[in-house]
């Protein structure tokens, strides 16, 4: 009987750990629009931090065309309830890049350390695919072109930016464009990216065209007003002065309607013989036979 108590007592002391969990919420970084990525279960937030979760680009943009990448997220820190996270790379799926390669055609990949204007470090990974096999010293010239590219658009852009370049396509239409010259290539894709170092400089992302073009309205606004208030009041132009109209008799003015009369009878005689004069018509008579 003692053993049965002792085995009852030790049921009660074990608590239930799902209870004890609860749900946040994980937000992608500010530069995907701050969208939920997905849901999870924790103890404490201490417990989210340095998790990893993929999510395909799709649920993001909705965009069915970008079914093929999947984007890694990594919890930083947490909120109340909200996980923030930070991007650490892409991949294409594996089914996609074995539709892009095949027999009797040759495959040029390359990795490049790269670092952006805000100071990241990235690790790309392009390749680019032709119609037919060709020379190990092609590979070489096709390679040396990604290269540039990518170095070049890394200078000039920060890492939120970059990323976008490459998950658009725009970066691989502007190597394809450089390749094009060289070789003609068939496809060129980025299929992996890695962050290495998170960006340490913080710069502020441009702003689009029409929010400048209203910021900058305000200022000369204020200018006109300024400057409208600082002139000097002109003095107002003096109106010419009409002379006085002489007043006609009585006379004159009979005289002169008299005239327009004449003038309105005139005018209607022309017209009268202006008018073509016909001509009556001669009867014809018929001779009798």
């Amino acid at each position: 009987m003692a053993k049965a108590r002792a085995r009852t007592t030790t049921a009660r002391k074990i608590k239930d750990r799902w209870k004890a969990k609860n749900w946040y919420n994980i937000l992608a970084p500010p530069a995907f629009d701050n969208v939920t990525i997905a849901e999870t279960l924790a103890d404490t937030p201490e417990g989210l931090v340095n998790r990893i979760t993929g999510v395909s680009l799709q649920e993001i943009t909705n965009d069915f065309r970008k079914s093929h990448i999947t984007l890694f997220f990594k919890i930083n820190k947490v909120e109340a309830t909200n996980a923030h996270t930070e991007f650490i790379g892409h991949t294409l799926t594996s089914d996609y890049l074995r539709r892009m390669v095949r027999r009797r055609k040759s495959k040029i990949d390359g990795v490049y350390d790269v670092t952006t204007r805000d100071n990241a470090v990235l690790r790309v990974k392009p390749f680019a695919t032709t119609d037919k096999r060709i020379q190990s010293s092609q590979k070489k010239v096709i390679r040396e072109a990604m290269k540039k590219t990518i170095f070049d658009q890394a200078k000039t852009n920060i890492m939120s930016d970059f990323i976008k370049i490459i998950l658009d396509g725009r970066m691989g239409s502007e190597i394809y464009k450089n390749c094009k010259k060289l070789y003609p290539v068939k496809r060129i894709e980025i299929y992996k990216t890695e962050v290495v170092s998170q960006p340490t400089i913080v710069i502020e992302e441009k702003k689009p065209k029409k929010e400048q073009k209203e910021k900058t309205k305000e200022p000369e606004k204020k200018e006109k007003k300024e400057e409208k208030e600082k002139k000097p009041e002109t003095k107002k132009e003096e109106k010419p002065v009409e002379k006085p109209t002489k007043k006609m008799t009585v006379d004159e003015k009979k005289e002169k309607q008299q005239k327009k009369i004449k003038k309105t009878s005139g005018k209607k005689k022309e017209k009268t013989s202006t008018k073509k004069k016909t001509k009556p018509k001669k009867k014809t008579v018929k001779k009798k036979e």
